[in-house]
């Protein structure tokens, strides 16, 4: 028997069959997910991971899609977009967030609220639980430094509330906590003047605008800082600034950004990705390590 006639009948609501994944990412490209599924609430998702165990099934979780290249050939078994859970809550300094907020709602909320302490993470544009996953950055702030804790399901299925002394986190990485599922986070924030909040938080959006390329759908930078230097100059410095494959381009604005131009597939990106490392390694001896998650067969 098909396994997708096993699911019970109660969130069958919330499931899309062959759903295409340009739809659910930020580079809109790449194939269908078998089953996408679209919870509202915990039990949803711990049902969704728990049916995935008992039939074998591959499991994958996604926010926004902002970090994230799906194969051409799509994805097989059951793959969880948290957007639909979402949404704020404020005890006194203390903000949470549900793991499918978009990080940008949260800043923007904590900034009129006259709380500070992730303002410069303005714009990003991924979900609170992402954000938490890779300890996302940008600006001299990360995610984890006013974090408090985070709740997630466990990869045995209990859940529980994680403080932020019981993992290890550095740059765009926190160790101790794959295979988890975030489902919220909380931030102790600092009282500050809400005006002077708001207008560093315009400051940084327009500080993006002038030197992103925002007008095209990609997944922000494409590698992680190297020690002691920058992707962007390292690439540039290349002479790779501009450097196509198929529909997909180093971006002229900013050579740190693949962007989709003109219609790339999953496998334009990807080879294009894989031709900067090999250029940057061959000119300069800096493996360029990825800082996006492949999903797929490549």
């Amino acid at each position: 028997m098909d396994w997708k006639e096993n699911l019970d009948e109660k969130i069958k609501n919330i499931l899309i069959f062959d759903a295409p994944m340009r739809d659910y990412t930020t580079y809109k490209t790449g194939g269908s997910a078998q089953v996408l599924a679209l919870p509202e609430n915990e039990d949803q998702i711990l049902y969704l991971k728990t049916f995935s165990q008992q039939y074998g099934l591959a499991f994958r979780i996604i926010g926004f899609g902002s970090n994230i290249l799906v194969s051409d050939l799509g994805l097989s078994g059951l793959t969880c977009c948290l957007k639909n859970y979402a949404g704020l809550a404020l005890n006194g300094k203390d903000l949470s967030a549900k793991a499918g907020t978009a990080l940008d709602e949260a800043v923007r909320f904590s900034t009129e609220k006259g709380l500070g302490g992730i303002e410069c993470l303005s714009g990003i544009p991924g979900s609170c639980g992402g954000a938490v996953f890779m300890n996302a950055g940008a600006f001299g702030q990360e995610t984890f430094d006013c974090l408090k804790s985070f709740k997630a399901i466990t990869p045995n299925g209990e859940i529980k509330e994680i403080s932020k002394s019981e993992v290890q986190y550095g740059y765009r990485k926190v160790k101790g906590i794959e295979g988890c599922i975030i489902l919220s986070v909380a931030w102790e924030l600092t009282e500050k003047n809400s005006e002077e909040l708001k207008q560093s938080r315009l400051s940084i959006l327009e500080r993006r605008a002038q030197k992103q390329p925002l007008e095209y759908p990609s997944a922000g930078s494409v590698f992680k800082r190297p020690q002691n230097d920058y992707a962007s100059r390292l690439i540039d410095s290349c002479g790779l600034r501009g450097l196509t494959v198929g529909g997909a381009q180093v971006s002229q604005k900013h050579a740190g950004f693949i962007i989709n131009y003109d219609k790339a597939s999953a496998s334009d990106i990807y080879n294009l990705i894989r031709k900067v490392q090999e250029e940057v390694y061959t000119q300069t001896g800096v493996r360029l390590e990825p800082e996006q998650i492949l999903w797929g067969e490549f």
